[in-house]
């Protein structure tokens, strides 16, 4: 198995919040909650950027923004785990079910929503 599987680091994660006692912390709604944050500050180095000032933005803060996903990342893993849910599974789950709401003949290229297609 690949050392970066979801499984992996999914088990790294636990281990970091156990060794500090943070599950207690750790419910579906402040996961939630810190998911939502965390993502706002990813958010907030785009925030009023255009385009091109998006892609300088982010070679120029490639570590911070790298940061922030890891940041969204770590707190998705730990809630999936903490909720029983098969990260890898789920994510396949919804890959199936976007073959089939975006299929390419009319999703290529489109920005559309599935119910827009």
């Amino acid at each position: 198995m690949n050392s970066d599987s979801i499984q992996t680091l999914t088990g790294e994660i636990r281990e970091f919040r156990d060794a500090r006692d943070w599950l207690q912390f750790h419910g579906p709604k402040e996961m939630a909650v810190a998911i939502s944050a965390e993502a706002g500050e990813l958010l907030q180095h785009f925030v009023w950027q255009d385009a091109a000032q998006a892609e300088e933005r982010i070679k120029a803060r490639r570590y911070q923004v790298a940061d922030e996903i890891a940041d969204v990342a770590l707190l998705l893993f730990e809630m999936a785990d903490n909720l029983g849910i098969d990260l890898a599974q789920a994510m396949r789950t919804k890959l199936a079910a976007n073959e089939l709401r975006y299929p390419v003949a009319k999703a290529r290229g489109s920005n559309q929503k599935y119910n827009e297609l």
